[in-house]
């Protein structure tokens, strides 16, 4: 037996966010997601090697030269990367919202 489920996916794609005119787009697909919200998980234990492991994970290397080339001090990036995880995990605890 086969089901087509298509019709209740959604391939909008990435989000985005943008940086002082800079559109950065944000990996946002199940893997990505469950891996950063694993790492991420308690924040207590959030070390810079997560950090790192995190920002390599929610933005390829094609965003990661546009976010090198923006030359933001370390607030400024925390403030990024935080803003990207908070777009990712508010898709997982509200599906179909757009």
């Amino acid at each position: 037996m086969k089901k087509d489920i298509t019709e209740k996916l959604n391939f909008n794609g990435n989000p985005s966010l943008v940086v002082n005119g800079t559109e950065i787009e944000v990996n946002a697909d199940a893997t990505t997601v469950l891996k950063v919200m694993g790492a991420v998980g308690n924040e207590s234990e959030v070390t810079p090697k997560i950090i790192v492991q995190t920002y390599e994970t929610i933005f390829v290397e094609k965003e990661r030269k546009k976010i090198e080339k923006l030359k933001l001090n370390m607030e400024d990036f925390q403030t990024l990367v935080n803003e990207a995880i908070g777009m990712i995990a508010g898709e997982v605890e509200k599906p179909g919202e757009q």
